[in-house]
């Protein structure tokens, strides 16, 4: 009888199920679903960095997609053997003292600091730059040694202290707080104790501080430091943490009849989408994985013996098995990758939306076309006419921080900023500009990397951008000076988190046992260019010259 297992992949527009053979990692059904509340920009205020998003978007979104390849795979139900969950993170959500999100109960069913807080969300700023403050001046040991040695907005115990703070109502009713890739795989489980339910070492060891140095999180002492709620919420949160491969349960009755599964199926421990993504890509030690999408994440693993105790500095945590176990997990990443495009479009598309699109001179059929056609071309005409600008062409110089930056040294209190404008400047050169800048911050994680004694062999990407453009991928191979290929998968993190579920029930001894078996094939590979590498370093020289700037003029 053959094995079957499920992935579910929590992006920040969509989630995706994959049910995937177990013996060859093939995908034999898959489905997608857009968050419709977060899609219509509700719980949000790009102007304050505020990004919210309902649980429900969530919920709705695993019953939609897990029951539709249960159903289309037409497979009985015994031979779906496990699944596993990745999110998004840090993206943590407060929850009453049975595990019930606020925000559906009536009371905060339409307040968004009951929600999850969006990793993209920066309304921390503040209290991450207390948490920094304090971790290296209240005599004691420095909790954020590894995370980079610097707390982000984007994380945990930032996130939770602001909305402390903002709301009483939610912090007195908040029993405890969820990652969001502990939440999803709370609701499906059968045993409901949240005290000892088995919490993510991903989520934890890169975003609220658990260490083993320290027995677990930052103690009490250090808490009330900041505020006397986060000591007494340490009581309510956990001390063990698990890797993914591991039982977070079985499925319960309820979720079992709504998804057409039985009570058999085993939950494992949940884990983020970029260390699933490097799983599913096959990552290997001297290997570095971006997952390339809104933002990314960069991860590598590393020999236990080899890194010991040496901090990475500026990066987004090292942390045990959270990526493989018995390796030290690596992560970095751009605050906007994609994002940084999707804003140059939207601002392109300004007139369009408020002059044409609403212009009497056009019937709504005619709207309708002329949308959906400049849609299908914007991206693609922008890319053809940048791609022929030749390097000899004057080309802006922009900084790829319209959303702050992660790493190296988060400060996501930095905007970008644009220089060598003319009159000759248009729209191409600008996108190209962009793509550059985006590129460029990329190889500010790979030289911060190096510099720490971490050696990068290979490069492989994952994720929309990586397999949509390939003038994004051949212009990032050129600014790396190395050869990076790319996986053949479409759901690259939804097909590592099969791979954890593979383990979780036992049909592999370990993940790098079935990576091999179930891992993505390469569909492509780029090569450094000889004739534009020394070109491109040299916008890679005005690039760094103009972070220097903005950074020396921006307000801590």
């Amino acid at each position: 009888m053959k094995n079957y297992v499920i992935g579910l992949d929590y992006g920040t527009d969509s989630v995706r199920a994959v049910l995937i053979d177990a013996e060859n990692g093939h995908e034999v059904a898959s489905n997608v679903h857009y968050y419709q509340r977060w899609k219509n920009k509700q719980y949000c205020n790009a102007a304050i960095n505020q990004f919210r998003q309902h649980p429900l978007d969530h919920i709705e979104g695993l019953e939609n997609t897990i029951k539709n390849v249960v159903q289309s795979a037409n497979i009985p139900a015994e031979q779906i053997k496990s699944i596993c969950i990745d999110t998004t993170g840090s993206s943590p959500i407060p929850v009453a003292a049975d595990g019930t999100p606020l925000a559906l109960t009536p009371e905060f069913a339409e307040n968004p600091n009951a929600m999850m807080i969006l990793w993209k969300d920066h309304t921390s700023i503040n209290e991450a730059d207390e948490i920094n403050k304090l971790a290296v001046s209240w005599g004691g040991e420095d909790f954020t040694k590894y995370e980079g040695g610097i707390y982000s907005s984007e994380w945990f115990w930032a996130k939770i202290l602001h909305i402390a703070r903002e709301d009483e109502a939610v912090k007195k009713a908040a029993h405890t707080w969820m990652e969001h890739c502990d939440l999803m795989t709370y609701l499906l489980v059968a045993d409901k104790d949240v005290k000892s339910f088995k919490r993510s070492r991903c989520a934890a060891g890169h975003k609220a501080m658990w260490h083993d140095d320290w027995n677990g999180l930052p103690p009490v002492e250090f808490l009330s430091k900041l505020d006397p709620y986060l000591a007494d919420l340490r009581e309510n949160l956990f001390d063990a943490t698990f890797t993914s491969d591991e039982v977070a349960g079985t499925l319960s009755e309820e979720w079992a009849t709504r998804l057409g599964l039985t009570t058999d199926t085993i939950i494992a421990v949940g884990t983020f989408d970029a260390h699933s993504g490097a799983v599913g890509a096959k990552v290997d030690e001297h290997t570095l994985v971006r997952v390339m999408g809104t933002s990314t994440c960069d991860i590598m693993i590393a020999d236990k013996e080899i890194i010991g105790s040496n901090c990475v500095r500026g990066i987004c945590g090292q942390v045990d098995g959270s990526v493989i176990p018995n390796y030290i997990g690596l992560e970095a990443g751009q605050s906007a990758f994609g994002d940084v495009l999707a804003w140059f479009k939207e601002t392109l598309s300004w007139p369009l939306d408020n002059l044409v699109y609403s212009s009497n001179l056009l019937s709504d059929d005619q709207k309708i076309r002329l949308k959906e056609e400049v849609e299908n071309n914007f991206i693609k005409t922008l890319t053809q006419q940048a791609e022929a600008i030749p390097l000899s062409e004057s080309i802006p110089t922009a900084l790829d921080w319209v959303n702050g930056r992660r790493t190296p040294d988060a400060n996501q209190g930095l905007k970008a900023a644009m220089t060598n404008l003319s009159l000759g400047t248009k729209a191409p050169h600008i996108f190209k500009a962009l793509i550059n800048a985006i590129c460029f911050g990329s190889k500010k994680i790979v030289d911060r990397f190096e510099e720490e004694g971490v050696r990068i062999d290979t490069v492989i990407g994952i994720g929309g951008v990586a397999r949509k453009s390939p003038f994004i991928m051949q212009t990032l191979a050129n600014v790396l000076n190395k050869p990076i290929k790319v996986a053949a998968s479409d759901q690259a993190p939804a097909l590592g988190a099969a791979i954890y579920a593979a383990v979780a029930a036992g049909i592999y001894p370990n993940v790098i046992e079935a990576s091999k078996h179930m891992g993505s094939d390469f569909e492509s590979e780029y090569h450094p260019e000889a004739d534009k590498v020394a070109e491109y370093a040299k916008g890679m020289a005005s690039y760094s010259a103009l972070c220097e700037f903005v950074e020396s003029i921006t307000k801590k």
